[in-house]
């Protein structure tokens, strides 16, 4: 079933691509990004089943719920693609809009008998076998793997969880205990090299790890994000000195970084930043402002983008060309003095979710940084290394997504469970049995799609596509199990008492940070087209 329906998703994607070249060649993807965001919507859906197909490749027959959820994926994927494909809450995408009806009416009769099944059946018996405690499988067939992902699911069982609904009401920092027993398991040192004190694992292995703690709590899973990204940075393009000084202490966790990268008004173009560093006798002077600094003020590190590059003249060097990496130590601030380096304040930016850490607004008036704080010893690279990162940064991001969908699920099938109305427990019926079968569906599709570009990373290839293809996936699978799951809830789940309410709020940073939907769409469009050609 799955390999004919794969080989026609994958004409029907040819198609696709053919139609918005096309497009392409008489106006700009700018003016035609409803057709490009709609083309990449389509391929990531298609690579979406082929991971869930070699997922259910990989094992076997032996789990009934493994069976349903491939059958119900391909069959409502396809629907989907055929009859409108969601790009957001308002935004479906359709094949008239890529002018592919002929090629939607071949799709539809290579799969018909997929798409015009009725699946409320096997979508009852999927949520029938999820309240009886049956999950599908997550076995890597990998004893290690397994077991990373036993250890850390217990971590957060024992020490996330029963906290983590009143650290985010009280808008608490992570506590120190906390972070400290997650460094003793390694969580800040996962990538980082073993002879720089890391364990030497690879992307697969962050992705377990990140998609454990965001089950547990977004701001659990995501305080390693930080260190991924300056560990990433120094590993690829530090000096051996920047390496040996700061790598053992990241992995230690002895040293909290954060990425201070965002200015107001700037969002996406990096291009456009105007903080500024100036080399004067001997240091590194910075002056600017940066927002939507995630735990800038427990910090000890900063990674810190700034403009540094003059041409010969003594004019600055526009966009990307005049952009440096900096590694900024600072003083950890408190509540009391939460910003104490001279030349560096900062205001708290309340937000609605994503808590444990805080959101900054920074301002830099003559902070200084020793001469040696420039990553690898050469101005101009900062965005070139920067872009380095973004894969893994943006897998770790989808795993982050898969974390909280599956939290979702889970809360929204405990309380369907429990909750009786007229006689009997809500599971029973139909529509909210459907809510739970499709989250668990579209959860191990996010799931194996985000594996998925673990895996290509691993390789050592460039995956910028198959990063951004598991970060729009999986933030939109978080935020609709998260909706759907509220909605089990009914006015319970709009009680800040109840934790569904959490996961709502933290789900939906997850389509605007690390590059929004649209972002992601667009990378993805871009890159596939030029693989085309």
């Amino acid at each position: 079933m799955s390999e004919r329906a794969l080989a026609a998703a994958r004409g029907y994607l040819a198609e696709a691509r053919t139609a918005l070249a096309e497009r392409l060649a008489q106006r700009p993807i700018d003016q035609e990004q409803r057709a490009a965001h709609g083309f990449a919507w389509i391929a990531t859906s298609v690579a979406a089943l082929e991971a869930v197909a070699a997922w259910r490749a990989r094992n076997g027959n032996a789990n009934r719920a493994d069976v349903l959820v491939e059958q119900i994926a391909f069959a409502e994927t396809l629907a989907q693609i055929l009859g409108g494909l969601p790009m957001g809450q308002n935004e479906i995408v359709r094949p008239a809009d890529l002018g592919l009806g002929a090629a939607a009416r071949r799709l539809h009769a290579a799969v018909a008998d997929l798409v015009e099944a009725d699946m409320a059946p096997a979508r009852a018996e999927l949520a029938a076998l999820l309240a009886a405690g049956q999950w599908p499988g997550e076995s890597f067939h990998d004893a290690e793997l397994d077991t990373i992902r036993d250890q850390f699911r217990r971590f957060t069982e024992a020490e996330i969880l029963p906290h983590a609904h009143g650290w985010h009401l009280a808008n608490a920092l992570i506590p120190d205990a906390t972070v400290q027993a997650m460094a003793d398991l390694g969580t800040f040192g996962v990538c980082i090299p073993e002879s720089h004190g890391g364990l030497g694992l690879d992307k697969l292995v962050m992705c377990v790890i990140t998609e454990e703690l965001s089950r547990g709590w977004i701001g659990a899973g995501s305080l390693g994000t930080r260190s991924e990204i300056a560990g990433e940075l120094i590993v690829l393009g530090g000096t051996e000195a920047q390496k040996a000084h700061w790598l053992p202490r990241i992995a230690s966790g002895e040293v909290l970084p954060t990425a201070v990268f965002t200015e107001p008004d700037t969002g996406s173009d990096l291009g456009s930043l105007q903080t500024r560093a100036r080399l004067v006798a001997g240091e590194w002077v910075i002056d600017g402002a940066k927002t939507w600094i995630t735990h800038a003020s427990r910090s000890d590190l900063m990674t810190l983008l700034a403009r540094t590059v003059r041409n010969t003249s003594g004019a600055e060097a526009p966009g990307y060309a005049g952009l440096s990496m900096l590694l900024v130590p600072k003083p950890r601030g408190s509540d009391a003095d939460p910003f104490p380096a001279p030349g560096m304040t900062g205001s708290e930016i309340e937000v609605l979710g994503y808590r444990g850490m805080r959101e900054y607004a920074l301002q830099f008036d003559g902070l200084t940084a020793p001469a040696e704080a420039l990553l690898g010893g050469e101005e101009g690279q900062g965005f070139k290394q920067l872009m380095r990162t973004f894969e893994g940064a943006r897998i770790q991001t989808a795993a982050r997504a898969v974390g909280v969908a599956r939290r979702a699920l889970e809360l929204g099938l405990d309380y369907a469970c429990t909750r009786k109305q007229f006689g009997q427990a809500i599971v029973a019926f139909p529509r909210v049995a459907d809510k739970l079968a499709m989250g668990l569906v579209d959860t191990v599709m996010a799931r194996e799609l985000t594996y998925a570009a673990a895996r290509a990373k691993d390789t050592g290839k460039r995956c910028d596509i198959e990063a951004g293809m598991a970060k729009l996936h999986a933030a939109r699978t978080a935020w609709s199990n998260a909706d759907a799951a509220l909605q089990i809830h009914g006015g319970n789940g709009y009680a800040l008492e109840y934790e569904i309410s959490r996961v709502l709020c933290d789900a939906r940073i997850l389509n605007i940070f690390e590059g929004a939907a649209e972002i992601q769409a667009q990378v993805i469009a871009r890159g596939l087209l030029q693989a085309r050609n």
